[in-house]
């Protein structure tokens, strides 16, 4: 059976469009193999939720954000949810928004006790949230969710009795009010750091961490080189120890001290080395010597009959002997 490429390419991009559609709601936090329930609930601030966010009852994750849609009023932001199994929610339940230290924000739903169940569709009751720094004094310490709660009564007593205040004392509290508000967005944009140090995508902690791990894999690596290295370094440890060092230093010291002394008796004039570097009569009687040589062979250069007569009638040399020799070089220069 021969298929035709028309048929292909329609096959092949029906099955395209379906891997995308299901890609798509996989990323949306939909899942489409499991029968899922929407349900809404309104909020006047929903503090940084947004789709796909999840959806958390009694701790465990049961659905995602769907949507959140203010509107062009913005006064009331309906969120949607998608409960990706069948729960029976009571009538009189309640939606939360909980924030998180870490700045990833989530929709709890806490559970009623009533025995009438809410339908697909319905809307939940909702309540603000007591903010993050609520909840963590509450889970740090009960006696700091007191003093929280104690901070927001003595705030309702500075509202009550605002109009005994002067203008100056409003505009202190003015400022102790926006200064407290500077610390929360503080607050927030450090979560907000902490949360990209914390990534372990891009997190500078996940970085040096897999830094370590490099560096821990290398020296695994050459455990095999460090142990020779160490048997090397053992066994010169070995051999040197074997030496017997005290005798060579003892020689060592004992040719020092004779070299010692034989320079001492070149620099004095003792001895036949010592008088010939020091003594400069030496010196002298080189230097005449020299000088009557030369003198003598110039003398034989110049008047060679006054040494050697080969005249066959004796015929004697006239000439008086040089009494100094001939400067006749310049390369050889006499002494005087």
């Amino acid at each position: 059976m021969n298929i035709s490429n028309e048929t292909k390419v329609g096959s092949l991009t029906a099955i395209s469009i379906v891997l995308l559609i299901l890609g798509f709601n996989f990323l949306k936090g939909r899942n489409l193999t499991v029968k899922s329930m929407r349900f809404y609930a309104v909020f006047e601030n929903i503090e940084g939720l947004t789709s796909s966010n999840a959806v958390v009852i009694n701790g465990k994750q049961v659905g995602t954000v769907y949507s959140t849609d203010g509107g062009e009023d913005m006064r009331k932001i309906t969120v949607a949810l998608t409960i990706n199994q069948l729960i029976n929610i009571p009538d009189n339940s309640i939606a939360v928004i909980t924030p998180s230290v870490l700045g990833v924000t989530s929709m709890e739903i806490r559970l009623g006790n009533s025995k009438v169940y809410k339908k697909e569709g319905d809307t939940l009751a909702s309540i603000a949230s007591k903010g993050m720094l609520a909840d963590a004094f509450q889970k740090v310490d009960p006696v700091l969710l007191e003093v929280s709660n104690m901070i927001r009564s003595l705030d309702s007593v500075l509202v009550t009795v605002n109009s005994v205040f002067d203008t100056n004392t409003k505009n202190n509290i003015k400022s102790v009010m926006a200064n407290l508000n500077n610390t929360t967005a503080s607050l927030a944009i450090s979560s907000a750091s902490l949360q990209a140090i914390l990534n372990t995508q891009s997190g500078a902690l996940a970085k040096t961490l897999n830094n370590v791990s490099d560096i821990t894999g290398t020296l695994k690596n050459s455990d095999k080189k460090i142990d020779q290295t160490l048997t090397n370094l053992e066994t010169t440890t070995s051999k040197l120890s074997k030496l017997d060092l005290e005798k060579t230093l003892t020689t060592i010291n004992a040719t020092i001290s004779d070299l010692k002394n034989t320079i001492e008796k070149v620099n004095s004039d003792k001895g036949s080395i010592g008088l010939l570097i020091n003594d400069p009569k030496l010196y002298n009687n080189l230097s005449a010597t020299s000088n009557k040589l030369n003198l003598l062979l110039d003398d034989v250069r110049v008047h060679p009959k006054r040494y050697i007569n080969v005249s066959v009638f004796g015929k004697k040399e006239k000439n008086k002997p040089l009494t100094a020799p001939l400067p006749d070089t310049i390369n050889a220069p006499y002494t005087k």
